[in-house]
């Protein structure tokens, strides 16, 4: 018996006469993580998508989909005839496979044909009846059973299925535009990532370095943890900034208890033109409130002072232990705490300005030839296609040279 996949929308239900472009976009979602399997053919319908596998691994897929953001959840279901007895047949087949003794079931009929001539109610109490003819062990629950079994009438056929997959919610990335994501080797900025794509963000990832201050490793640690986010989003453009001569400028002349303000500003300032260069739509990045000296409300103040775009903090009112769950869960931690440097912890003072005054940043700043810096560092832009099989290979040449 074929296996198909129903996709189920959530949020995108809501998004009427805009519905059409948020599930295209899925649909190109979907193919972009199942590319390997052309033989997949993916329907889009006015409530679900449904995917039919047409001999792909069905487990495989089902491990990919959990990533996607734009799917609520998603069954195997199992195309039958609209004959009561051969759907009642197939039921007991599927059950007979899961293992039922001790569990509770509910049989949840959707009727999208009227015109056939059994009702939902019926079809509930038939179909339930021949579960519990079958398999004596088990029984009914109407609220969070075990095992909800979907009966969709359709007009050329019925859609059984017994397993439903929550999926990751949120909106199809690429819905939402593009924007460049400021990401360090740390903790947060990954998950500040995930969050962005969550809400159908396509993001761009902006990383300073500034060798020999900065090694080859942190770099790479940094390519790995946008490797880490193309599981929910696909291929990720990463951007390398040399950022050297700047930090080197910044540390000339600058007051020790500002260096941090500049650099942050300076660093904003690229991203800004990057941005603009690349038709960007706004900036993301890992700051949470008051965690570190950079992130008070009075610092954002002075660093946000070198743009007007949209700067926007997915985890800003997050606490440390709440962002490193989510950390955990996208996998992305075990990276963040390797101890390579990256372009903030290089020349940081002992005493950061926690409070900085707008006004003295500026002045502060105007002792750098600023904008010949910014564009040097513009024109010296690296940008690599981080795909996701690279975090696969850097991790595997790392277990190699431990072994030597």
């Amino acid at each position: 018996m074929e296996t198909h996949i129903q996709i189920r929308f959530g949020e995108l239900s809501t998004k009427g006469k805009n519905k059409k472009r948020f599930v295209q976009q899925l649909a190109q979602n979907v193919r972009m993580v199942t590319k390997d399997h052309p033989q997949i053919k993916i329907k889009p319908e006015h409530d679900f998508m449904l995917l039919e596998l047409n001999g792909a691994d069905e487990a495989v897929i089902i491990e990919r989909l959990q990533h996607v953001f734009g799917i609520q959840n998603y069954s195997p279901v199992y195309l039958v005839s609209r004959d009561l007895d051969e759907v009642k047949r197939v039921l007991v087949e599927l059950l007979a496979k899961m293992g039922t003794a001790g569990k509770t079931f509910k049989i949840a009929t959707r009727r999208s044909d009227h015109s056939y001539e059994y009702d939902t109610t019926f079809m509930n109490a038939e179909l339930g009846e021949t579960v519990l003819n079958a398999f004596p062990d088990i029984s009914v629950k109407m609220k969070q059973p075990d095992i909800l079994v979907r009966v969709d009438i359709k007009t050329g056929g019925i859609m059984l299925s017994t397993q439903t997959f929550q999926g990751a919610g949120g909106l199809p990335v690429g819905s939402g535009g593009r924007g460049m994501l400021m990401l360090s080797g740390g903790i947060d900025s990954p998950v500040a990532g995930y969050l962005a794509m969550k809400r159908g963000v396509k993001i761009e990832a902006v990383h300073f370095h500034s060798p020999p201050y900065t090694s080859p490793q942190a770099l790479q640690k940094a390519k790995d943890l946008a490797a880490k986010l193309t599981k929910f989003g696909g291929e990720i453009q990463f951007i390398e900034v040399p950022f050297t001569e700047i930090q080197e400028e910044i540390k000339e002349k600058v007051p020790a208890d500002y260096l941090m303000t500049i650099t942050r500003r300076m660093m904003l300032r690229i991203t800004d033109a990057i941005r603009a260069e690349r038709k960007g739509r706004a900036i993301f990045n890992g700051e949470s409130l008051a965690q570190v000296a950079s992130q008070t409300l009075e610092s954002m103040v002075a660093i946000n002072d070198v743009t007007t775009t949209p700067i926007i903090r997915p985890v800003a009112t997050m606490d440390k232990l709440e962002i490193i769950e989510l950390a955990q869960k996208i996998d992305t931690f075990d990276l963040s705490v390797q101890p390579f440097e990256d372009c903030c912890t290089i020349f940081a003072p002992p005493s950061p300005k926690t409070k900085p005054n707008l006004d003295k940043a500026r002045r502060f700043e105007a002792l750098l030839d600023v904008e010949p810096l910014v564009a040097r560092a513009v024109a010296g832009i690296v940008v690599s296609n981080i795909t996701g099989r690279e975090d696969t290979a850097s991790q595997d040449e790392a277990l190699f040279s431990d072994l030597l």
